[in-house]
């Protein structure tokens, strides 16, 4: 597990990028935006180069290896962070922008953490791994906004431009964490499902199959389109949130921050008992629990009102909605390809999840300017039905990933 820790470690240091986007992003585009719809573009377009990069990223480390690829990107990211400090020290919206694009564009790395601890660890203990990576977003959730509110005045130049500096030096720390890295087992397992599906899985040391016949698996359908629920849904009420409390209700920054926050230890503080929640529930089992938070999500925004805790416990169940979805759709998708076809299959998810995601950061901004905040929590009920019934009809002989 000692390169499982690591990537904890590395995901810990590199996700305080996205974790400062969100606290912060959208107050800091508030105040440079030409216009309030297009206060949180920085923050969309960092998901823009998430799910730019997804393909690319995976196409990279199959190419070269995935520790020269982690490494390399946590690099980029420290120039993207120095940007982002240099665009808020000089009122530049447009530096801001190119800087929340090249934050992101490193995401498409730190995402695939995940799928590299799996190699590290035996096909059964993949949901244990997955877990334990995400945990260091957990630790990012309570440093990522602490940093960045304990330098956001430091050097005496505008609000926030020292908070990116120390993004900076945490990718950079990131980097030597990631160097330290062992080259992974050669991995040969094949995947656990059972379904009788045509282009059955090649031996590890053959082809793999064109990524259409691995995507016409009904457990790789319903795992994609679960990781594609969790992050649209979770995003698109998310990237609204600063902006509905801080310039619809008028919430401080710091009450703002706080419940970004909490909605960050909501995402990740569940994946502390993930093994036990995959051997209780399933990933199926956690998919619906995951559905029902989000549901319940919802039904506080639209039934209950804008109060400061309404806010919060909402953002709260939308990230522990996340977690058991993510986790589950992430744990299934291990079990549907071979060791030759996982960078294909892992790059295809994660283009498609990740580009759903930028697409419900996008339209937030103005979603959430044009209709208020109650619409933009019911927009995302059909998400959820349409997931639900994806789930009632998959075959239930789908393997129990992480047992």
């Amino acid at each position: 597990m000692r390169n499982v820790w690591l990537l904890c470690l590395a995901q810990s240091l590199a996700a305080c990028g996205t974790i400062m986007l969100v606290a912060f992003g959208g107050i800091i585009g508030s105040e440079l935006a030409p216009s309030a719809a297009l206060a949180t573009l920085p923050l969309s377009l960092s998901i823009v180069g998430l799910a730019s990069m997804s393909l690319p990223a995976a196409m990279l480390m199959q190419r070269v290896g995935r520790k020269p690829a982690f490494v390399g990107s946590a690099l980029v990211a420290m120039v993207a962070a120095l940007l982002c400090s240099a665009s808020v020290a000089n009122e530049s919206f447009a530096g801001l922008c190119v800087a929340g694009l090249l934050l992101g564009s490193n995401m498409a790395f730190v995402q695939q953490y995940r799928f590299a601890a799996t190699e590290y660890v035996a096909a059964a203990d993949a949901g244990r791994a997955v877990g334990t990576v995400m945990l260091g977003t957990l630790a990012a959730a309570f440093a990522g906004p602490l940093i960045g509110e304990l330098a956001r005045d430091l050097g005496g130049a505008r609000p926030y431009t020292a908070s990116f500096v120390a993004l900076a030096v945490l990718c950079l720390a990131a980097a030597l964490v990631l160097s330290r890295l062992d080259a992974a087992p050669s991995a040969t397992r094949t995947p656990q499902s059972a379904e009788a599906v045509p282009g059955r899985a090649p031996a590890a040391d053959q082809p793999g199959r064109p990524i259409g016949v691995i995507a016409a698996q009904p457990t790789y359908r319903l795992a994609l389109l679960s990781a594609l629920v969790a992050y649209a849904a979770m995003s698109f009420i998310m990237t609204a949130t600063p902006i509905s409390m801080h310039v619809h209700h008028g919430y401080s920054s710091g009450q703002t921050s706080a419940v970004i926050s909490a909605h960050l230890i909501g995402m990740y503080l569940p994946s502390l008992a993930t093994p036990w929640f995959m051997h209780r529930l399933r990933p199926q089992g956690m998919l619906v629990c995951g559905a029902g938070a989000m549901a319940l999500c919802i039904a506080i925004a639209a039934l209950v009102g804008h109060e400061f805790l309404h806010y919060f416990a909402g953002l709260v169940l939308l990230g522990i909605g996340w977690n058991f979805m993510f986790v589950a759709a992430t744990a299934l998708l291990t079990t549907t390809y071979s060791n030759s076809e996982r960078f294909r299959a892992q790059g295809f998810n994660d283009f498609a999840v990740f580009g759903s995601q930028a697409i419900a950061s996008l339209l937030a901004g103005p979603a959430i300017s044009a209709l208020g905040w109650t619409a933009v929590n019911l927009l995302t009920l059909p998400l959820l039905g349409v997931l639900l019934l994806v789930y009632r009809a998959t075959p239930r002989t789908a393997p129990i990933a992480g047992r």
